[in-house]
């Protein structure tokens, strides 16, 4: 028995906004932003893009592609997507930016749009590692039982929204996006999500957080609000503990699927900073061309990161059949994990 992704998509927002259109109303240069994050652009979505609407545009490109659906008429990919949906029995999103402050879950409203009447519904928040968490989550949700089949996994952010964009630290890291996937429960041998490492560190929780409006710190009656809730983040605190993450994340997934470097195709890390996964590489004495990197263009969509860049991979054909993919990912919480997944 096995869980595989049979299908992947993405939705990223049409503007891009450059670090020299940036510079225009950020006090920060070009050369500072790629010389520390290894970041060009970003995509930012319209003020009425909610993370469920991008969620359900990656959503239906996966579905799509689940059923047998590859061009680019968008009335004939949601015929097809809207025949696939029915055959999902979960449905699992990861997001840091969801359309609403604790319930509903944006995987309901998504299961809603998508027409995926037959599913549950549920979101994790886990920060960036939620893609992670969500295929092992979503994986097991299928093997305990017998009646269920088809998972989606979405990863999905308008971080946009969530920055102080007065905060030259943190507001030129984050960009908007959603990739997602479609599991399927198949009786393949060596084949599909092989072992996963979810783990966490609360003592890290101050690193990196949203910090108003929760039952910790909540807005009171007759405050003034002069800013929305915003990522609070220690920059050298998450690079410290991110280096140290992807490094014990890899060297304990090799082990325990024991795999060599020369067995692993690709390594798909969650695209935070260029400087911190070079550092883990050269602590992992592995070359750069073993790990996808595309936050040159997408800076950090955190819970989408690695769904948009498995969807990137998969329509450039760079993932052959039996490639072993490892993923890593580490965020706010502070949580890291990854996976092993013969593709």
């Amino acid at each position: 028995m096995a869980v595989e992704i049979i299908a992947t998509g993405r939705a990223v927002p049409p503007k891009r906004v450059s670090n020299e259109e940036l510079i225009t109303y950020v006090d920060t240069t070009d050369e500072w932003i790629r010389s520390h994050t290894g970041i060009g652009n970003r995509h930012i979505a319209e003020e009425s893009v909610s993370c469920s609407d991008l969620a359900t545009e990656a959503a239906k490109n996966a579905l799509a592609m689940a059923a047998g659906y590859s061009g680019n008429d968008l009335l004939e990919r949601d015929r097809a997507a809207a025949e696939a949906a029915s055959s999902i029995d979960i449905i699992v999103l990861g997001s840091a930016s969801p359309d609403y402050y604790g319930t509903p879950s944006t995987a309901c409203v998504v299961q809603h749009k998508i027409g995926a009447v037959n599913a549950a519904a549920m979101d994790i928040s886990a920060g960036c590692t939620s893609f992670v968490y969500g295929l092992e989550t979503a994986a097991g949700l299928l093997n305990i039982s017998p009646q269920r089949k088809r998972a989606l996994v979405i990863g999905s952010e308008v971080l946009s929204k969530m920055v102080n964009w007065d905060d030259r630290r943190t507001c030129v890291l984050f960009g908007d996006g959603a990739g997602a996937v479609v599991l399927e429960k198949t009786d393949a041998a060596n084949r599909g999500l092989q072992h996963t490492i979810m783990r966490a560190d609360g003592s890290g929780a101050g690193s990196l957080l949203l910090r108003r409006g929760g039952t910790k710190d909540p807005f009171k009656k007759g405050e003034v609000i002069d800013k929305g809730v915003c990522i609070e983040m220690n920059g050298q605190e998450v690079y410290n503990f991110a280096v140290g993450a992807i490094t014990n994340v890899l060297e304990d997934l090799m082990k325990v699927g024991n795999l060599n470097v020369d067995d692993i195709a690709r390594i798909v890390p969650h695209q935070a900073n260029a400087r911190i996964i070079q550092a883990a590489r050269r602590r992992l004495h592995m070359t750069a061309e073993k790990f996808y990197l595309n936050i040159e263009e997408y800076a950090n969509t955190s819970a989408a990161s690695i769904p948009i860049a498995l969807d990137e991979m998969n329509h450039a054909e760079e993932l052959k059949k039996g490639d072993t993919i490892l993923t890593v990912g580490f965020g706010g919480g502070l949580t890291y994990g990854g996976n092993i997944i013969i593709w």
